[in-house]
């Protein structure tokens, strides 16, 4: 990746960052800190990775992407908007009741929304199914899903893997956000799904672990992933929850809270700032 690509990605994953804060903050609520955890990886699929279409989102032989963590949903929603699936205003709609931009993706609402999420687990459960059914289909679409580490608790999930792993879904990429906080805190505090590496090779999974924001990393990943043959791909991310906002970074109490005015601008000035240096 040259560094102009890189930091093409790098503004695109600022400005869906800002698209985040803009949603949460207009609806007073909303999920910030995991939201802004994958803007970066995010921001390499959507550019570099994905075969889909603005203009025809529905098309049969695109490429799925599953939130599994479907309350990252300003994320998701920040992303497909600068992307051009809806228009980026409508971001601040986020939640309001007469919104189809609600807590969690709705796909028979949101343009590019390709499975409606939200009860974690079933995420991961869904992208396993459309990846079997390329293959029984013989089609080439390719199958990506993220899932938080606080989800990797429900044992739907570890039936998926379970399944992917003995149908060899070679065309399945699975990324975990391990952030290491949940709601409740920090893994260990709550119920940790340590050794998640190698949970997933158990499995029969490539297993890769990378740094979450490393944009060479994850270009890299997603390569491997596509050259292994025979084994779906968990792509194990280190990630800082509440990255780009100095006062949410590996704080807790913003998985689910809602910035007031004055930290809504003190993230938006710091976020603005650092597109400026990007853009300079």
């Amino acid at each position: 990746m040259t560094d102009t690509q890189k930091k093409e990605l790098q503004i695109f994953a600022t400005k869906a960052r800002m698209g985040v804060l803009e949603g949460v903050y207009n609806a007073k609520a909303g999920h910030p800190g995991g939201s802004l955890s994958i803007c970066d990886v995010l921001s390499v699929l959507y550019n570099t990775e994905l075969r889909v279409d603005p203009k025809n989102p529905k098309a049969e032989n695109r490429d799925r992407f599953v939130l599994s963590k479907g309350h990252a949903a300003p994320a998701l929603y920040a992303t497909l908007a600068l992307k051009g699936f809806f228009p980026v205003e409508d971001l601040k709609t986020l939640r309001k009741s007469d919104s189809y931009l609600q807590g969690h993706p709705n796909m028979d609402k949101v343009p590019g929304v390709d499975m409606s999420t939200g009860s974690l687990g079933q995420g991961i459960s869904t992208a396993v199914g459309m990846s079997l059914g390329a293959k029984l289909d013989n089609a080439d679409y390719r199958v990506y899903t993220i899932l938080g580490d606080g989800e990797l608790q429900e044992g739907q999930v570890w039936e998926a893997a379970m399944f992917a792993g003995n149908k060899g879904l070679d065309n399945l990429v699975a990324f975990i956000d391990n952030n290491n906080l949940q709601i409740d805190g920090t893994m260990d505090e709550v119920n940790a799904p340590y050794p998640i590496a190698e949970k997933f090779a158990a499995f029969n999974w490539n297993v890769l672990e990378i740094d979450g924001h490393d944009y060479d990393a994850i270009e890299k990943a997603l390569a491997d992933a596509k050259a292994c043959k025979g084994k779906p791909t968990a792509v194990v991310m280190k990630t800082v929850k509440g990255k780009g906002v100095s006062y949410m970074e590996n704080a807790v109490g913003w998985h689910g809270s809602a910035p007031n005015t004055e930290q809504y601008e003190q993230a938006m000035a710091e976020l603005k700032a650092a597109l400026a240096e990007l853009e300079a």
